[in-house]
C-alpha cells in the first residue's frame, strides 16, 4: 500500500471512512459518543472542525490542518486505530 500524501496546514479535507466490509461502525448510540471523545482528544489539538455526519456504517468530516500542527495524518491514524481497538474489545471482534 502506498503511503497517502501528507495532511497540508491551512488545507481544507474531506475525511471519511466506513466500515469493513460496510459492516456498522456504530453499533450502539454510546459509540457516536465514544468516536467523539477519542475525536476530540486526537483530532482537534490538530484540525478545525467545520461539519460532520456520524451514520451508522461510515462518517464525513470537513475539516483545516491548523498552522504549526504537528503530524496532522498520524492524530487522524490514532483516532481510527484507538476506535477500532475499542470497538473489536467492546464486542468481542478481530481484525
Amino acid at each position: 500500500m502506498s503511503n497517502p500524501p501528507p495532511l497540508l496546514p491551512g488545507c481544507y479535507y474531506h475525511v471519511y471512512n466506513r466500515g469493513n466490509n460496510r459492516q456498522n461502525l456504530f453499533i450502539e448510540a454510546r459509540n457516536y459518543a465514544y468516536f467523539m471523545k477519542l475525536y476530540a482528544y486526537h483530532v482537534q489539538p490538530v484540525a478545525d472542525t467545520f461539519t460532520y455526519c456520524l451514520m451508522r456504517n461510515h462518517f464525513h468530516l470537513l475539516v483545516r490542518i491548523q498552522e504549526g500542527a504537528q503530524n496532522p495524518g498520524q492524530a487522524f491514524s490514532n483516532l481510527f486505530n484507538a476506535y477500532a481497538k475499542a470497538i473489536n474489545h467492546a464486542y468481542q471482534r478481530t481484525g
